[in-house]
């Protein structure tokens, strides 16, 4: 979908969008290619949550494509997501229903990794508008950590790119649902690594949900695990409400309170 396409889906509730913020190769269309191919083996979501429909199929195959097996030719990673001259993301569309009927819309942005590179040196870049779009309109914010990077030999700049680049998606996310989500989480990373990554999304101690995902499996563990737990927490987002300041005005219609924009 395009930033046009919104209209129609928005027609009767607005959709949760949740943007995928990181560095360039660090895994954020593997994230959603892995969340489609469990979804359709069932092995994404709990009973309290069913798939019911998705606009972007095809948008979703091209993503996951190259994940599965084909005969002669092993799954690889996707392509390297490109950095056109759009000034909107690619979104990819699901809605799942609840066991009380209700019916939720989600928007996954599909967005390179250059345009969150240039938003984090220049908030107002002209060739990071698609970052700024994220910014703006995400009700949840998904911030990639690439465990790989962080302990390559180019590890310091890793580190400071996304401590950069973390303090402009914490600045903007203004109280939304934010995450930590370690990819490529069967490479060990040195704990002091950790521990600043850590502290780049909660300078202030504050408490920050993190998750770890890998398409390998780690232990015991099933390749599956972190994505479905990193799902459900995406499923649990709900969009900010309005708090409307008392009136004690007989009749007062409580819109002009707001004043003008």
């Amino acid at each position: 979908m395009g930033e046009a396409d919104l209209n129609f889906l928005s027609g009767k509730v607005k959709p949760i969008t949740v943007g995928v913020v990181g560095p360039e190769s660090a895994g954020k269309t593997t994230i959603l290619g892995a969340f489609y191919l469990l979804l359709g083996r069932g092995a994404l979501t709990a009973e309290g949550n069913s798939f019911s429909n998705s606009y972007t199929l095809a948008g979703w195959e091209a993503v996951a494509a190259c994940l599965r097996w084909k005969p002669g030719q092993p799954p690889s990673f996707p392509s390297h997501t490109s950095s056109r001259a759009a000034r909107a993301p690619g979104m990819l569309h699901l809605a799942f229903r609840r066991k009380d009927g209700a019916l939720r819309d989600f928007l996954f942005a599909d967005a390179p990794g250059e345009w969150f590179q240039k938003w984090a040196v220049n908030e107002q870049a002209p060739d990071a508008d698609g970052a700024r779009w994220i910014a703006r309109h995400a009700d949840v914010t998904l911030l990639i950590a690439d465990r790989e990077a962080l302990a390559g030999p180019k590890m310091g700049a890793a580190r400071n790119d996304f401590q950069l680049l973390a303090q402009r998606a914490v600045a903007e996310s203004r109280g939304r649902r934010l995450a930590l989500v370690w990819t490529k989480g069967d490479v060990d990373v040195a704990p002091a690594m950790e521990a600043q990554i850590r502290k780049a999304v909660a300078p202030d101690s504050s408490s920050v949900p993190e998750f770890t995902v890998s398409v390998h499996p780690r232990g015991d563990l099933d390749a599956g695990d972190g994505f479905r737990g990193l799902f459900q927490w995406i499923l649990g987002s709900t969009r900010l409400g309005v708090d409307l300041p008392a009136t004690g005005a007989s009749g007062h219609d409580p819109l002009f309170l707001f004043g003008r924009r």
